[in-house]
């Protein structure tokens, strides 16, 4: 049997709050700043979007249908596309029609209720795959958490919401001697498939591919097709982030050719491409992974400590989801709508106090000059949407 190629691509863009100061709570309860949302998700439509989607769909073409994609659109990208840029939604349909491209199914939202808010994970989860059924006509049968988080007991959650397969990250204190490079299944489900990302080889493009200091570079679609070739296992899974082509990685970094070059050399190589769903159907599971404690594919940690590492983003977090059970009672569309969008962990994200690359890389990404600004701005926020929760309850 062939080895195979898994390609998938996380395309996510966050719903940005507003300046909110301290004098606007219980006045204005508009929290976003939509000038900036617009700005950057045109941006990085015309930068990374509509360009790598026509390469794509060329791919494809060129192939005969032998190169195949899979991706994750967040439900609050989706929103911010059809608001703002409805070309790339058609040029996503477009791709969806070709049959060689999986788009996976998440939390609505890109939020961390897997963590501790079952029913809101579950009503997410829903929300997503009934939003890519009718938006790109197909539907969704792989899984795909926030930040590819992953622990046994929600691979018990996901089976029971009904899938088969789910991505999430091949790190390194889990795995131990074993290669991500085959499907393994849950321990604590043993009927849910898992594909485990190579984050070596992932990082090599999204993160290492520009850079003139590295040993490697230039890193060209022969050579990275080689290093498929002789990595060991049946499946290599290559996740990364969409935006890494043409908004991380710039078009003069030469990101387009490479991507332009991969599929016909990969194909050379001996090797074929797969969506998770046909490398869960074509290769038999080796053994059963344990993951007691999240993981997820941020930082060099792998854990959750990106979003919950210090008592700014768990205060945050604890008085968000301490909401949930009056917002069930109260039932209001708006207060579910922004509900959701204060769950987006991008939010969470940009009060992460670490140091060194890794906070370098929280720092290249937040809108904020600190992660304590970032801190006060989401309170200021939150304390908004308490008096409005707080007001619609005695309402009742």
């Amino acid at each position: 049997m062939k080895k195979s190629v898994c390609l998938y691509f996380q395309v996510h863009q966050p719903t940005r709050l507003r300046q909110y100061r301290f004098f606007d709570i219980g006045k204005d309860s508009h929290y976003y700043d939509d000038f900036a949302n617009r700005t950057i998700l045109k941006r990085v439509a015309q930068k990374c979007y509509l360009p790598m989607n026509e390469l794509l769909l060329e791919a494809i073409s060129k192939s005969k249908g032998k190169f195949k994609v899979a991706f994750s659109i967040s439900g609050s990208a989706l929103e911010q596309f059809d608001r703002y840029a409805p070309e790339v939604l058609e040029s996503f349909r477009k791709l969806a029609a070709t049959g060689k491209v999986e788009f996976l199914c998440e939390t609505y939202y890109h939020s961390l209720a897997s963590l501790n808010a079952p029913s809101e994970f579950i009503h997410q989860v829903e929300k997503h795959k009934l939003h890519i059924q009718d938006t790109l006509g197909v539907t969704p049968v792989t899984f795909r958490n926030t930040e590819l988080i992953y622990s046994d007991d929600i691979a018990r959650q996901v089976y029971d919401l009904g899938f088969k397969t789910m991505l999430t990250e091949g790190a390194r204190h889990i795995m131990g001697w074993q290669s991500p490079n085959y499907v393994y299944t849950a321990e604590s489900q043993p009927k849910l498939r898992l594909l485990l990302r190579n984050y070596a080889l992932s990082d090599d493009v999204a993160f290492r591919f520009s850079e003139k200091g590295w040993n490697e570079w230039p890193l060209t679609a022969e050579k990275f097709a080689g290093w498929l070739s002789d990595a060991e296992g049946d499946v290599v899974n290559l996740f990364m982030d969409y935006e890494t082509f043409g908004e991380h990685q710039n078009a003069e970094s030469g990101i387009f050719d490479f991507m332009r070059a991969l599929p016909e050399a990969v194909l050379k190589a001996g090797l074929d491409f797969v969506t998770p769903a046909q490398a869960v159907r074509n290769i038999k599971p080796v053994a059963s992974l344990s993951v007691p404690d999240p993981i997820s594919w941020a930082d060099e940690e792998r854990d959750l400590s990106a979003w919950l590492g210090n008592e700014l983003q768990q205060d945050a977090y604890n008085k968000l989801y301490s909401l949930k059970e009056k917002l069930a009672i109260i039932n209001s569309p708006e207060l579910w709508a922004d509900f959701g969008h204060l769950q987006e962990s991008d939010h969470l994200y940009y009060m992460c106090t670490k140091f060194f690359s890794d906070g370098e890389i929280h720092k290249r990404f937040s809108p904020y000059d600190t992660p304590y600004e970032a801190f006060i701005n989401y309170m200021n926020v939150l304390s908004d949407f308490i008096i409005r929760t707080n007001y619609a309850e005695q309402q009742i």
